[in-house]
């Protein structure tokens, strides 16, 4: 069997419905940042809030250029690279920081 070509893996739609799930999870981080948003500056805006508005508008920021990064290179080929545990680790943080903020402008 010398010769023979390894077979190709097929991804089916694997890369898509992760590409979806990433921009799911894109959609529900800007809803808790516009949500803690709207509710640290109704009624009036103190130091605290606008930092914690700052704050909350940083990490979102960040999260969006970080889960804008994996879609791409989801995106880019039909085997895309592994997620590296340093961007895995960076992305949750900046989620879970945006959802800490976002509740703790909403109480």
């Amino acid at each position: 069997m010398s010769g023979a070509a390894a077979p190709v893996r097929d991804p089916g739609l694997q890369p898509e419905r992760t590409r979806l799930a990433w921009r799911r999870t894109t959609l529900a981080s800007t809803v808790a940042a516009v949500l803690g948003l709207k509710s640290a500056l109704h009624g009036g805006a103190s130091a605290a809030a606008l930092v914690a508005c700052a704050l909350v508008c940083g990490l979102w920021l960040a999260f969006l250029l970080l889960a804008h990064r994996r879609i791409r290179a989801l995106a880019a080929t039909a085997i895309p690279a592994a997620l590296t545990p340093r961007h895995a680790t960076a992305t949750a943080l900046c989620a879970v920081a945006t959802a800490v903020c976002a509740a703790a402008l909403v109480l």
